[in-house]
């Protein structure tokens, strides 16, 4: 397969893993507030391809930081999207209400994370064993 015909596979740090997941929601956090009204399913819609990347884009030695970075990030990202009234406490009544009414992205996004970073574990032990016993 010729090079330019490749699909990008980066391999992210921890770290940057982190980084790209919590600056991908917020992007996307005001993204949806400015185009969609701060549609709370929007949001959660959005969220769940930035999961399956952020587990995809990983290096295999920073595999299980996926499923803790991706709940976060999700945290981060609804700041634009809650609803903000009445100063601080407001706004923090608001995440918290956004965080209980999505639960199920939140969940469903991790989830997803999750057996994403499991399947690519697996099949790196996998081929980690296969060199070994070829030696």
């Amino acid at each position: 397969m010729p090079a330019e015909r490749r699909l990008p596979n980066p391999r992210l740090t921890g770290l940057g893993a982190g980084l790209f997941c919590a600056v991908g929601m917020s992007l996307l956090g005001l993204l949806d507030a400015l185009l969609f009204g701060a549609s709370l399913t929007m949001y959660g819609v959005l969220f769940v391809p930035v999961c399956v990347l952020t587990a995809l884009w990983v290096r295999g030695s920073d595999l299980m930081t996926a499923p803790i970075i991706v709940p976060i990030a999700f945290a981060v990202g609804l700041l634009p999207v809650a609803d903000a009234g009445g100063g601080t406490a407001g706004r923090l009544m608001g995440l918290v209400t956004a965080l209980a009414t999505q639960a199920v992205w939140l969940y469903g996004g991790t989830l997803v994370a999750g057996v994403i970073v499991l399947v690519r574990r697996i099949r790196l032990v996998k081929r980690r064993n296969r060199r070994l016993t070829a030696s």
